[in-house]
């Protein structure tokens, strides 16, 4: 069955990325296929009194303000998405058009994603209140609306710009919502990001929350305990169909359609069955066009938290059905750690290199099968497989969900 094709298609043409694994895509994707771990001690501030000292950190970091134009340097959360937003505008060709000094890009627009946006920078400003010596410098790094700012200002971005806040579900539903404004004829191109840090406040609040493991991150092993956080960013550029054929673009997949919800139900526990998680699975694949029995591979959220695993495979069971167990279910998590609100962007982005190479990474640090969680999670190392379609979701405290569907371009 041929899914209906839509006037105004979108696709992914560019890639960056700044993880634990290193400041590019490639070192993302290398480290993944490897099954290789990201994970170390924190170092960046004293860990005592979390449930954990291991984190998806980034080490040796290094950046210029003065590369991207800016008069003063961000938060180191706005830096890592920046490098990855250079990195995403390099690799779709667009970098003599998108670079600071350029004229503004009305057809060239943004969407961004974070948890907590600097978190360090608001620490900052706080300490410097209790001080009577506050910084202004601090007080903007830490604003949701500075990284727009900065990052239009880096790349000539002059087009429609949005940010989003839904817990660890924003990447992916940002994802969503540049799809749409394409779609809808809004802009040509639009730079999609998920970015956050590490930093003690957060950290300290989901150390409380019980969510953190004291022991190891293992997605969908009957031994897990919990999850362990880190960060980064995720930037992947969208383009119509016709801009990027028009440029003689490189795709690397097509976006076919998005849905968030809500569970509505509890601040951290998944519904009974994942019946959120169900309905924006279904949700979206509806929007595609896409019958659910075509979705080959899953991008899963894939915490390692014990309740959470359990009703993600059954979501993906009851909207799957039988064709459940013929679709590979990858968490990236194992090897790289929860990178908060960038997840869902880097998850996605690592959704369209697996159709792209026709290849899907591992479920690393998978140790023990779990009777509940039964289905194909790729835990022997990467595979080759031929990908049609295929599905990033996830979800956050509060009960947010979003997922997006990916294609083969034919």
């Amino acid at each position: 069955m041929k899914r209906p094709i839509p006037e105004n298609r979108i696709v992914v043409t560019g890639l960056g990325a700044v993880t634990p694994f290193g400041p590019t895509c490639d070192a993302l994707w290398q480290g993944l296929l490897s099954g290789q771990r990201a994970l170390s001690e924190l170092t960046k501030f004293d860990p005592t009194g979390l449930r954990n000292t291991k984190a998806g950190q980034i080490h040796d970091w290094q950046f210029a303000a003065a590369d991207f134009s800016l008069e003063r340097t961000p938060d180191e959360a706005v830096q890592f998405l920046l490098v990855a937003a250079a990195e995403a505008i390099s690799d779709a060709g667009l970098s003599k058009q998108l670079q600071s000094g350029a004229p503004a890009h009305p057809q060239a627009g943004t969407v961004l994603a974070t948890n907590f946006g600097g978190g360090a920078s608001w620490e900052e400003y706080m300490s410097g209140l209790l001080d009577k010596r506050p910084s202004p410098d601090h007080f903007a790094d830490f604003s949701f609306h500075t990284a727009i700012s900065d990052l239009c200002h880096a790349f000539a971005l002059g087009g429609p710009c949005s940010q989003l806040s839904m817990a660890c579900a924003s990447g992916t539903a940002a994802i969503g919502l540049a799809a749409e404004m394409i779609r809808d004829g809004q802009v040509e191109m639009i730079l999609v990001g998920g970015y956050d840090e590490l930093a003690p406040s957060p950290l300290s609040g989901l150390s409380l929350l019980r969510t953190i493991t004291d022991d190891d991150l293992r997605p969908f092993s009957a031994n897990r305990s919990g999850t362990l956080f880190g960060e980064g960013a995720g930037v992947l550029l969208l383009e119509s169909l016709e801009h990027a054929r028009k440029r003689g673009a490189r795709c690397y997949c097509e976006v076919f359609g998005a849905w968030q919800n809500n569970n509505a139900y509890h601040l951290t526990a998944p519904d009974a069955g994942g019946a959120g998680m169900a309905r924006v699975l279904a949700g979206a694949l509806h929007k595609a066009g896409v019958p659910a029995d075509q979705l080959q591979h899953i991008n899963a959220h894939g915490t390692g938290t014990e309740y959470h695993d359990v009703a993600e495979t059954e979501a993906i069971k009851s909207v799957l059905g039988a064709a459940a167990y013929d679709a590979t279910v990858v968490s990236i998590k194992g090897a790289l750690s929860h990178l908060m609100g960038a997840a869902g962007a880097v998850e996605g982005l690592v959704a369209a290199l697996s159709i792209y190479h026709q290849k899907v990474p591992p479920t690393t640090n998978y140790s023990e099968p779990d009777p509940a969680c039964d289905l194909d999670y790729v835990t022997e190392g990467c595979r080759d497989q031929n990908i049609q379609y295929a599905a990033s979701i996830s979800a956050g405290i509060g009960g947010d969900n979003s997922c997006v569907i990916l294609g083969r371009l034919d």
